[in-house]
């Protein structure tokens, strides 16, 4: 096996032993990385105060004393719990994603009611951000979560799904790698991600500003389509044999030429989360 290869299935192996620190730890981290090189020195300014005080967090376990360790936070503490055993943030689960059915047109009234969508916890988050008088702990939580949910809603299938919570019950493989604990979902979050990030030049710098202008254009609500369009055009219909709605094998399997041309979309997506979450740093610290 030539030392690629080894590299490679070490890799792989952290990937589906944690699924959830795939996306979530490099993605997150470069979706937060463009948007610090992309904001103000005031808006840096503001952030590095408000990290400053992270020990009010109370979560010595899941540290935020830069914008990529905030920007996993709110998976990090997923699992926390209190004295009495019940997990402290269990009120945030259903923030991270919106169940918006590709198959049908896209609406965010039913998958978004009462607020428990990452599209209205994205809004609510900067709304509390912005507002000097929110109390400092449930601002530095604001940003916590508006940096996290941000880099969710531009995962695809956190924006899209069909009844399979968004592809998590569709086994896969990836090329030639396959593990029972290989989904569609965690493909997107993963090995899928990584590849994209590390596929041409870097994507963390500064963008003109006639880039950041064009990419960051339009509402939470331009971005959640833009995003759910993507889940059903591009992640569903690629993995299901060019039709979005056809009915969902049990397992699916993503060949080199198709990741190879779903790298591109992937990276993209990064690019944009960063550029606006960018946009909404400046708007909530102007």
């Amino acid at each position: 096996m030539s030392r690629f290869r080894i590299l490679f299935a070490a890799l792989l192996a952290l990937v589906v032993s944690a699924p959830a620190q795939a996306y979530w730890e490099y993605g997150h981290q470069t979706i937060a990385s463009i948007a610090w090189a992309n904001i103000t020195p005031h808006s840096r300014a503001e952030i590095r105060k408000l990290l400053a005080d992270q020990a009010i967090l109370a979560t010595s376990e899941c540290p935020a004393r830069t914008i990529e360790e905030a920007s996993v936070w709110p998976d990090c503490v997923k699992p926390l719990k209190d004295a009495s055993g019940k997990r402290r943030f269990d009120y945030a689960y259903t923030w991270h994603f919106q169940d918006v059915n590709v198959c049908k047109p896209f609406d965010l009234a039913g998958p978004c009611k009462d607020g428990n969508c990452v599209s209205v916890q994205i809004t609510r988050q900067a709304k509390l951000l912005r507002d000097r008088h929110t109390p400092r702990l449930a601002r530095l939580q604001a940003l916590l979560f508006l940096v996290h949910f941000v880099g969710d809603l531009h995962q695809p299938l956190h924006a899209g799904e069909r009844d399979d919570q968004g592809g998590n019950k569709i086994k896969a493989t990836y090329g030639t790698y396959s593990t029972p604990r290989f989904n569609l979902h965690s493909i997107w979050d993963g090995p899928l991600a990584e590849r994209a990030i590390t596929t041409g030049g870097s994507l963390v710098h500064r963008y003109p500003a006639s880039v950041r202008t064009q990419v960051a254009q339009g509402d939470v609500v331009d971005w959640s389509r833009q995003s759910w369009q993507i889940a059903r055009d591009v992640a569903y219909t690629s993995a299901l044999g060019g039709d979005a709605c056809a009915p969902e094998p049990q397992h699916v399997t993503l060949d080199n030429a198709t990741i190879a041309r779903l790298v591109p979309v992937a990276r993209m997506e990064i690019e944009r989360g960063g550029l606006r979450l960018a946009k909404m740093l400046d708007a909530a610290f102007r």
